[in-house]
């Protein structure tokens, strides 16, 4: 990969809680990660994460804000990218696998207890110190 790909991951909360989905793409295979994807060309952040919730687990969410980056290399993997997170509150919908190939499971889960192993770019996002609350 000559480039960096731009990600957009959504930070959805719902009753103080965050979704997460455990992965089952070869990047990040079997980690947690947050509901989003690659921001195609022109595409808005906002409009990339809607299409995004929908498309992975069939939920919509509004208060769009943006929150953090990460920058972040996969060595094994030969990846790179940069990941824009943007905190939503949620509005509706039962998450479900919408991407059977992509995800195993979604949950709503505390920022202090989030499972584990996290996808890299939300280890990246915790090294950093954020903190959506």
């Amino acid at each position: 990969m000559d480039r960096p790909i731009i990600g957009v991951a959504g930070i959805v909360v719902k009753e103080s809680k965050v979704l997460l989905g455990k992965r089952k793409s070869e990047l990040g295979k079997g980690s947690w990660g947050f509901p989003g994807g690659k921001l195609e060309f022109n595409e808005t952040l906002n409009g990339c994460l809607e299409r995004e919730l929908l498309e992975e687990a069939g939920i919509r969410a509004k208060n769009f804000s943006l929150a953090a980056f990460t920058n972040d290399i996969f060595e094994k993997e030969k990846a790179h990218y940069v990941t824009l997170y943007i905190l939503a509150d949620y509005v509706s919908g039962e998450p479900k696998i919408m991407e059977p190939d992509k995800c195993e499971k979604w949950e709503w889960r505390y920022w202090s207890s989030l499972p584990q192993p996290l996808f890299l770019p939300i280890q990246t996002l915790i090294k950093q110190g954020y903190c959506p609350f």
